[in-house]
């Protein structure tokens, strides 16, 4: 047959297209206009570029950037018109693009030897223009396939990151992509050609670059800058913190569980947890005046239970004792709680607590009054109170665990002494190479699949299918709040995605492939292929990671 019959999601519609049509000329043909620039497809829920040809029925759908799909393959794009930019004016020296932060991506340069170069304010102008000029110019990406031994000589003969990577791998063919002389390896799908960006900027940051990229709610402008400088210093502490085991990506990382350093991997990163926690509390203890609250925020599968049972310790070593408090038991009455866009009920948001209740409370215990603490009962949506009181002694501290914790208006009378806040959140672990970071949205992502699948009931469809509801949540209550943290913790663990990818792989597997969510499993199946499987028996009973794996020895 000449022709084959493709289904567009786009507009609901069949169409009869000649066999060995490439997406792009498909979507030509539909006429489509989607809100914002086509940047590549879904082809049976998988995401490809828009030169990939069909030659088979499929369904297809289109995608801009204001999915986050689209928004990777977007960014991607940037990233490798970056590197070619610094390629071309400074040939001995390497772009390394280190972690998303300030609502862009962090980067610095390095020689060939590794040393860190001084940018200045006339190599990041130098680099902008020449990027500005490679879009004009719009040169095409080429995409090429050849035998992985000879792709790592091409590599080596440059940079020897990615054939670090590509050595772990074990695939006897890789794809990498061209642009002019520059080569480069990404893992997903690029644009066809440089014209397609179009928003963008680089500015100084912490005396190195900040590639900005646009918005997702409006591709069409850049994301706003976000000062968050206690973040970056997380994440220096923690490059700084891999440094000591020599691990700076992942084909390093791959060599060293190869070499039997796994065992060393997850003691010295445990000790180092250990460490942080124990800090964290003698900050608390000798602070003057002592605070009465510790209020622990972070995103979803951050660790903030475990956290907050392990700091429990190290402040009972410190002479205090600990009490919790859920804000959980705050919720308002299932019938007051608010209604998001589509009219269900909106648990994340922070009139679904009885605020003046918490306040109240929060109020008569730091004045040294009994409270009578209430009960969320979850499965009749009420509140009842069952004789619970708490009251503080002198040596009492009231730890608060939840989403909204470092929301001024969750204490918005406080005395600010009175509270000492704390943001938890794994931010980084490694990165694939020098220009394919891991995001910290997928790490939490697949604990959060792991711990739902083996504790709360939920398919990794089903956890996949309500991720992007959380992060909107996340957007809204947390992270503009995460700089009001007195101290930012960093619970990844530089062995965790070795040990997930042994429990989540079959739960992904278990996606089918005619839903929406496989795309995602997908991705995330082929991100796990990149890391070694390790195993756990090492990993100790009060490890973050036994939150999400099994075998802690705290109670959840």
């Amino acid at each position: 047959m000449s022709t084959v019959a493709l289904y567009c999601k786009n507009n609901k519609q069949f169409y009869d297209i000649e066999r060995g049509t490439s997406t792009m000329d498909f979507f030509k043909q539909t006429g489509i206009q989607l809100k914002y620039p086509v940047i590549a497809a879904r082809v049976n829920y998988k995401v490809q570029d828009l030169r990939y040809v069909i030659y088979k029925p499929k369904d297809v759908e289109f995608i801009d950037a204001s999915c986050a799909d689209g928004m990777r393959v977007y960014v991607r794009t940037l990233c490798m018109v970056m590197a070619c930019a610094v390629h071309e004016l400074y040939p001995t020296w390497d772009l390394r693009i280190e972690h998303p932060i300030s609502k862009g991506y962090f980067c610095t340069i390095r020689d060939h030897e590794g040393a860190k170069v001084q940018v200045t304010a006339d190599i990041i102008a130098a680099i902008k223009k020449h990027m500005r000029e490679i879009i004009d110019e719009n040169r095409t990406i080429e995409v090429e396939e050849k035998q992985t031994k000879v792709v790592m000589q091409l590599f080596r003969e440059h940079n020897d990151c990615e054939s670090a990577l590509l050595e772990t791998l074990g695939n006897p063919y890789c794809r990498f992509f061209r642009l002019g002389d520059f080569i480069d390896y990404y893992n997903g799908v690029l644009m066809p050609s440089t014209g397609y960006l179009n928003i963008f900027d680089v500015k100084p940051l912490y005396k190195d670059i900040l590639l900005q990229i646009p918005c997702r709610q409006d591709p069409n402008r850049l994301e706003d800058f976000l000062e968050q400088d206690k973040m970056f210093e997380i994440f220096k502490e923690f490059v700084g913190w891999n440094k000591l085991l020599h691990i700076n990506n992942v084909g390093e990382f791959n060599k060293a569980c190869k070499n039997n350093r796994s065992f060393e991997m997850i003691k010295l990163s445990e000790a180092l947890h250990e460490k942080k926690v124990a800090q964290i509390a003698d900050m608390i203890a000798a602070r003057d005046p002592r605070p009465r609250f510790i209020l622990i925020s972070g995103p979803s599968s951050s660790g903030k239970t475990t956290f907050s049972k392990r700091l429990s310790i190290q402040l009972m070593v410190n002479g205090i004792k600990p009490v919790s408090l859920s804000l959980d038991n705050y919720f308002v009455n299932r019938e007051d709680t608010p209604r998001d866009e589509k009219g269900e009920w909106d648990f994340e948001h922070i009139n679904a607590l009885d605020l003046p209740l918490l306040h109240e409370h929060l109020q008569q215990l730091l004045q040294g009054e009994e409270v009578k603490l209430p009960t969320f009962n979850f499965e009749t949506g009420k509140r009842e109170f069952r004789g619970e009181t708490l009251k503080l002694e002198p040596d009492t501290m009231v730890i608060l665990e939840g989403l909204h914790a470092l929301n001024p208006d969750m204490l918005p009378a406080m005395p600010k002494d009175a509270a000492f806040r704390i943001f938890v959140s794994p931010m980084t672990t490694v990165n694939l190479d020098n220009h394919n970071w891991i995001p910290t949205t997928d790490i939490r992502l697949l604990r959060r699949i792991v711990r739902d699948y083996r504790y709360r009931g939920y398919s990794a469809r089903q956890t996949i299918a309500r991720c992007d509801s959380v992060r909107r949540g996340e957007e809204r209550w947390i992270y503009p709040f995460q700089e009001n943290a007195d101290v930012m913790f960093n619970s990844a663990l530089l062995f965790e995605l070795a040990v997930l990818k042994r429990h989540a792989e079959p739960m992904l597997q278990e996606v089918p492939k005619y839903c929406d969510e496989y795309g995602e499993a997908h991705r995330l199946l082929n991100f796990l292929s990149y890391f070694e499987s390790i195993p756990e028996k090492e990993i100790p009973p009060t490890s973050f990671m036994r939150e999400f794996v099994g075998g802690s020895s705290f109670r959840y």
